[in-house]
């Protein structure tokens, strides 16, 4: 109990998350007399951080870097609307579509909905659309990102519970298309019920030229993929590649990106990947701690003593992580948790890279509930709106969501076939 207090109060004092961890960690020792093992803090620290696929985080972020700065939305929105834009509501599956081919990239949720929020909310405010709507597509959209791989929470997941990484992006495809087509349902009843502007039609349009510049950005994830199913390389080696094309397609091709901008490129990666690694380090290390006790046992006998089925378990795990993220960043809640729970998953006989799956999923809930919420939060300053008017407009996105969630949750085919098709 003084373990949770401590967590809570620090915080709800607005302590750094790596912080809280370890002051919970230290107050653990002291509570169960294990104060011994303080000494071999720093061991389990560094040994952490020793595992292989902790190298495919910066990797794939410094490649959302390099997309974002060489302009990769603006294209992707140009071949999206040659697709779909000419659609009643053509911009909100426009907004979709690209948030769908820019997951794939950029693979992170926030930086994703800040991307999108700056194009995609005035552009679709100026077609005559609702600017909370607008914002509630652009949000929605944005909640693709770590799920289509390759997914920056599909590395966190594999990486903390000792999972295949090229297993968990294959099993993210199908989810996520899943996602998508609940969202445009939301989009196209919208449009049925209360109406959207018409699409604009193609023939003033240069279609190629929108095509090939716009779907060019679209070689990197297949690349990825492809190389990866193929057993041609791992997601680590697949992920230098997708770097070193996205900065030639930016230097060269679209002329976007110059050797000067490499230092605050690299700069900003660095800033990301040891702020993730530190939490990953922190929670493993409270993980270790935990295990001492017997708490992650203790945790499976208090969940198997509420029920005995494993759906009725994801549903109080979809509880647990929704009303957690509401309070905390969804890498800390993935970080906190999959120790402490994946071992009663697999005591339900879940597989586990359909429960990375679903818990990935559960995160993104919090992105876009209050009182943290930062989806809404940036979605919010990008179009001045005010959070409860926006909040209402992404409840039939939720709802979207929430089916979806359902349908992943009970139907573990829709994460497990494609993988065991694939990397067989």
């Amino acid at each position: 109990m003084a373990t949770v207090s401590a967590f809570f109060i620090a915080l709800l004092a607005g302590l750094p998350i790596f912080i809280v961890l370890l002051l919970g960690t230290l107050v653990f020792l002291f509570q169960t007399d294990l104060t011994m093992l303080i000494s071999s803090l720093p061991i389990q620290l560094y040994g952490s951080l020793s595992q292989n696929g902790l190298l495919a985080i910066p990797l794939f972020m410094l490649v959302g870097e390099l997309m974002n700065k060489g302009g990769l939305t603006s294209r992707l929105m140009n071949a999206a609307d040659v697709f779909v834009g000419g659609f009643r509501g053509g911009m909100a599956y426009v907004n979709l579509t690209t948030n769908a081919m820019a997951a794939s990239i950029l693979g992170s949720a926030t930086a994703q909905i800040a991307v999108m929020s700056q194009l995609m909310i005035p552009s679709m405010v100026k077609k005559g659309y609702n600017k909370e709507f607008a914002a509630a597509v652009t949000i929605s959209g944005g909640l693709l990102g770590p799920i289509i791989p390759p997914s920056m929470l599909m590395i966190i997941y594999g990486v903390v519970a000792y999972q295949p990484i090229s297993d968990l992006f294959i099993a993210g495809i199908v989810p996520g298309l899943v996602v998508v087509a609940g969202f445009a349902s939301v989009i196209f009843l919208t449009g049925v019920i209360k109406g959207l502007p018409k699409g604009e039609g193609m023939a003033h349009r240069n279609v190629r030229k929108d095509l090939l510049d716009g779907l060019l950005p679209g070689a990197i994830p297949v690349t990825v993929i492809l190389c990866i199913i193929s057993g041609v390389m791992t997601p680590t080696e697949a992920g230098a590649i997708a770097s070193v094309m996205a900065f030639v397609m930016g230097w060269k091709v679209y002329k976007t990106i110059e050797l000067k901008d490499l230092g605050a490129v690299f700069a900003s990666v660095a800033t990301s990947t040891a702020t993730i690694t530190g939490l990953i380090a922190m929670a493993s290390v409270l993980g270790w701690a935990l295990s001492f006790e017997g708490i992650p046992d203790m945790m499976v006998e208090w969940i198997a003593g509420l029920t005995s089925s494993p759906w009725v378990f994801l549903m109080l795990v979809y509880l647990l992580v929704i009303v957690l993220g509401m309070f905390l960043e969804s890498i800390a809640v993935m970080i906190v948790l999959v120790p402490i729970i994946l071992p009663a998953a697999i005591g339900f006989g879940i597989n586990p890279i359909h429960f990375g799956v679903v818990i990935s999923l559960a995160t993104l809930v919090g992105l876009v509930t209050p009182p943290v919420g930062p989806g809404l939060y940036i979605a919010m300053v990008s179009a001045d709106l005010k959070m409860m008017p926006l909040f209402k407009a992404m409840i039939p996105f939720l709802m979207a969501m929430a089916v979806s969630m359902l349908l992943i949750a009970f139907i573990p085919e829709l994460s497990l076939w494609l993988p065991s098709v694939l990397l067989k």
